[in-house]
């Protein structure tokens, strides 16, 4: 694990509103990936952004110091002020060799979440590599630390209590929406047709809500979740014009500008000056200021839900301890495998070059030799060759292994 290293900007440092300026769109995320990857000389990396973090996962052999992120930053030319680039700097978190390896695991099994149980960060996580691996970022190091990563968080979620009664951000929002005795006819645009509002669209759904309508970039996706709401679909370009009125907005889209502007807003409203509700659990928020500052409503965002995020660790303290003791002993084998694999890699090539010392001998070395020998002499000879070639592929691999096995 010399090489492995994360970059991180999570909730536990950076307010969210500030956080959500790091997140990449998916149309441009491959242009900035390969940027950091000619100009820093990075072999592997993926990136990871979710509703309270934004990390990269990377191979260098460079520190990673504050120049280098420095440096990192503006390679990934996310537009920003020189004071948000200065405060990201000062906040983020860099982990290096054995330590980021540790906190990829406790990422992917929860323990860094801001809401620690909730299986939904695995999921997003091996999401983001196999959109990298797809794209061509990834090789044979990332397969080997993400087949790592799946199997200890399944040990942690399997042997331990800590996703027992899930707590997830997506219950967390629902909960604070079930708590203002919201009727069951009540009007519920959703925005975005993404995991989070199918998570939050079910368990409404559940509760015998029943007027939905789904607005999202692409239309088969917003058709998809409302056929499964009995709901409507539209383009979300059609939200301006939307006539039929709401009580409840309920937005989660990868937009890096906000969606719901006042324009928008107020023509959404329809004349209508009750006080609405709206949940926005995008990171950056789909709501703009203004609308949050000048128009009655509850607004239930991600930020708000820290507190009981906190109380939701204290509750979970001892799952906590033993998922650790999983983590430790998963890094302690992986580095075992890790050296198994190093040998493979470096004996790779032993079989080709046995090949062509084989081929050598016969058609150089020994050549004349071999052709004065008789058919049945021939025929034995290309035997002996043969087992002899079989024997020294396989013998060295299997020394280095009961070497290391040994050795560790």
């Amino acid at each position: 694990m010399e090489y492995l290293k994360i970059i991180a900007f999570t909730h536990k440092q950076i307010d969210l509103k500030a956080l959500g300026k790091l997140v990449i769109c998916e149309q441009t995320l491959d242009d900035r990936l390969r940027n950091i990857q000619s100009e820093l000389n990075i072999k592997e990396i993926f990136y990871v952004g979710t509703c309270n973090r934004v990390e990269f996962i990377f191979t260098s052999t460079e520190e990673i110091n504050k120049n280098f992120i420095s440096r990192f930053l503006h390679v990934l030319d996310m537009g920003l002020p020189e004071e948000y680039m200065e405060k990201f700097i000062e906040n983020v978190s860099a982990y290096e060799k054995t330590e980021a390896f540790n906190h990829l695991l406790r990422t992917s099994c929860s323990l860094e979440s801001l809401v620690v149980g909730e299986k939904e960060i695995l999921a997003q996580v091996r999401r983001a590599y196999e959109a990298c691996k797809l794209a061509g970022f990834t090789g044979d190091y990332m397969r080997m630390i993400m087949d790592r990563v799946v199997k200890t968080a399944k040990e942690v979620y399997t042997h331990t209590n800590i996703s027992r009664n899930p707590v997830s951000v997506v219950s967390l929002a629902y909960r604070k929406l079930r708590e203002l005795n919201m009727c069951g006819n009540s009007r519920l645009l959703i925005i975005g047709a993404g995991e989070t509002n199918n998570n939050i669209a079910q368990y409404l759904k559940k509760h015998k809500y029943s007027n939905f309508s789904v607005f999202n970039r692409t239309l088969e996706k917003a058709e998809s979740l409302a056929r499964g709401l009995n709901g409507k679909a539209y383009s979300l370009n059609e939200l301006a014009d939307y006539k039929e009125g709401f009580d409840v907005i309920i937005t989660c889209t990868g937009a890096t500008e906000p969606i719901l502007t006042t324009d928008i807003y107020q023509q959404l409203l329809k004349g209508e000056t009750g006080k609405k509700v709206i949940v926005d659990l995008a990171v950056p928020n789909d709501t703009s200021s203004e609308v949050r500052e000048n128009f009655p409503l509850h607004y239930i965002e991600v930020e708000s839900l820290k507190e009981v995020a906190r109380k939701n660790i204290q509750e979970r303290y001892n799952e906590l301890v033993h998922a650790e003791h999983i983590i430790e002993e998963n890094i302690k084998e992986f580095e075992t495998v890790l050296r198994q694999r190093r040998v493979e890699l470096a004996m790779s090539d032993v079989p080709r070059k046995i090949k062509e010392i084989k081929q050598t001998a016969i058609n150089g070395v020994f050549a004349d030799e071999i052709n004065t020998m008789d058919d049945n002499s021939r025929a034995v000879l290309e035997r002996v060759l043969d087992y002899m070639e079989k024997k020294c592929i396989s013998v060295p691999m299997v020394m280095a292994k009961e070497i290391l096995v040994k050795n560790s």
